[in-house]
Formats: structure tokens, C-alpha cells, sequence
């Protein structure tokens, strides 16, 4: 084994560690691989012999990348706010790198609340509160001290803290509130559903190209509820699988084995709290029905 063949086996031991980090910056599975491959770059450009800790130094690179993705995206307008991130598809939940992405309860409605922080906070709060990294260390990639890194990290925690809704923990508690609403929907079944929604329930629909003025945001009970002519006509005509969206219980919807949506349910208390739906047809099709977000 030659020495890039060496580095390129350790840089392999650290890939979906660094996927993680980067789909927590950045929402998006594609921008996420660049930011991991533009490490893997700039490794094979560094001088490694020079490099003590791998890991960290990796870590770093890919904060940087991401960072510098964050506020071009910014200068561009193009940011993540008006649609949904990239969700993450499982059935059965073993393939180590979906567990590492979703770790955490990292659900697209925290994801969602990650958008809304700007870049230096949002940096800060994922390497500090999701990964632990210390602010000695954050506070170079940020141009700040480790007391300003660490003041980033507290104001993105606050609001996430007062916008991001907590789970339940217990999948089976949430899949039981998923098929109440499968039922209603199916059913057109009102009070069903009316039972199930919390009285602050947000619903977040991204239709890509359909939805011409962004992704359409539905907040309380009424009028989520007033949606359940548009869930009924989902339920019915299309078949419905159960999954784990982003650790979460959500739902697969294809039509002939065409996917044509994924939802991702946030539940709390026994009530729903937030209902995700990615419909967007060309995000879509670049995601594997059998293990979309893979």
C-alpha cells in the first residue's frame, strides 16, 4: 500500500463522521459530499506527516468548507429557508451512515430552526452542541475568540431551544399517532384528525417547481386540519409505507412504485406538532424509494 492509498484508508475512517457534521451545516445530502470531498482534497494537498490529529484537523476543514458554502449560498440568495431539507429515509435503520446522519433526533424540523441561524451561529451550535467540539477550537474557523464562539453557540441554542419541537422518544408511541392519521386521512374522517393535531401544529409543504412561490407553511390546528380534502386524496391514491424519516416516524408515498412524497411526522405528548412533506419531483427522483435519502 502507497502512502495516498494509506491516507485516502484513514480518511475512510473518518467520511461518515464528517457527512454528519456537514448535513447538519448545510441541510442538503449533495452539498454534504462536496464538503466532505473538498476535505478529502485538501488532504491529499496537505502535507499529512504534519498532521497529529486527523480527525480534528478534518473536522476543522470541513466546518471551513461549510461554512464558506453557508455564506455563498447567503451572497447568492439562495438559502434553504423557502424549502425543505434533504430528509433521511430508512426502513430498517441499520446502514451506519444513516444512523450517524440522524443521530441525535436531528429531524427536518430542527433542521428547518438550523436555517433560520446565520452561518457563525449555526457553525458554532453544531460543533459544540452536537458534536462536542470545544471552543478553543471552533473559535479559529469562526474569526473569534473562544468567549465570542462561545456567545454564537448560546444565542443558536436559544432559539433552537424555543423553536425546535422536542419528540417523543418512543418510536411505537410515534408510529401509533401515525397510522391515526394514515386512518383519518383514508377515511376523510375529521374529528379523527382533529384528535391527533396539536393546536399549534405547523405543516411545511415543499413542492419544488409546483409550489412557485417556495415551500407553503400552514401554522395551527385549523388550518392544517382544513388540508384533509388534500390528505385524502393522498391516502387513497397512493400506497403509504412506513418509515423512519430522520429517526422520526414518517411515511413513503408512491404511485405505481413512483415516489411522490415523503412526510415526516413530529410528535409530542401523543399530538402531532409538525408535519413535513417533501414532493418536490426533482428532488425526488435522485432519492432511492427503497431507502430514500441513502
Amino acid at each position: 500500500m502507497d502512502d495516498r492509498d494509506f491516507l485516502a484508508e484513514r480518511f475512510e475512517e473518518h467520511r461518515v463522521h464528517l457527512k454528519a457534521i456537514a448535513y447538519r451545516m448545510l441541510g442538503s445530502l449533495a452539498e454534504a459530499d462536496d464538503a466532505v470531498q473538498e476535505a478529502w482534497f485538501r488532504l491529499a494537498r496537505a502535507k499529512a506527516d504534519d498532521i497529529d490529529n486527523l480527525g480534528g484537523w478534518l473536522t476543522t476543514v470541513v466546518g471551513r468548507v461549510c461554512l464558506d458554502m453557508l455564506r455563498s449560498r447567503r451572497l447568492r440568495c439562495e438559502t434553504l429557508e423557502t424549502r425543505l431539507p434533504d430528509p433521511v429515509v430508512s426502513e430498517q435503520g441499520t446502514d451506519p451512515e444513516q444512523l450517524a446522519l440522524v443521530a441525535d433526533s436531528v429531524g427536518l424540523a430542527l433542521l428547518v430552526i438550523l436555517e433560520s441561524l446565520n452561518p457563525a451561529e449555526r457553525l458554532a451550535f453544531v460543533l459544540h452542541d452536537m458534536f462536542g467540539m470545544p471552543f478553543e477550537e471552533i473559535a479559529p474557523i469562526v474569526d473569534r475568540t473562544p468567549a465570542a464562539a462561545r456567545k454564537l453557540a448560546s444565542r443558536a441554542r436559544r432559539r433552537v431551544q424555543s423553536a425546535a419541537p422536542e419528540p417523543d422518544p418512543d418510536p411505537v408511541a410515534q408510529r401509533r399517532v401515525v397510522d391515526a392519521f394514515l386512518t383519518a386521512a383514508r377515511g376523510g374522517d375529521l374529528g379523527g384528525l382533529l384528535a391527533i393535531l396539536d393546536p399549534g401544529v405547523v405543516l411545511r409543504a415543499d413542492g419544488g417547481k409546483t409550489s412557485p412561490g417556495g415551500m407553503e407553511v400552514l401554522r395551527g390546528v385549523n388550518e392544517v386540519a382544513g388540508r384533509l380534502g388534500a390528505f385524502q386524496r393522498m391516502a387513497t391514491a397512493s400506497a403509504s409505507r412506513p418509515a423512519l424519516v430522520n429517526g422520526t416516524a414518517g411515511l413513503v408515498n408512491t404511485i405505481a412504485g413512483e415516489l411522490i412524497s415523503i412526510m415526516s411526522f413530529t410528535v409530542a405528548g401523543e399530538r402531532i406538532i409538525a408535519i413535513d412533506i417533501l414532493s418536490d419531483p426533482d428532488r425526488l427522483a435522485r432519492l432511492d424509494p427503497g431507502g430514500a435519502g441513502r
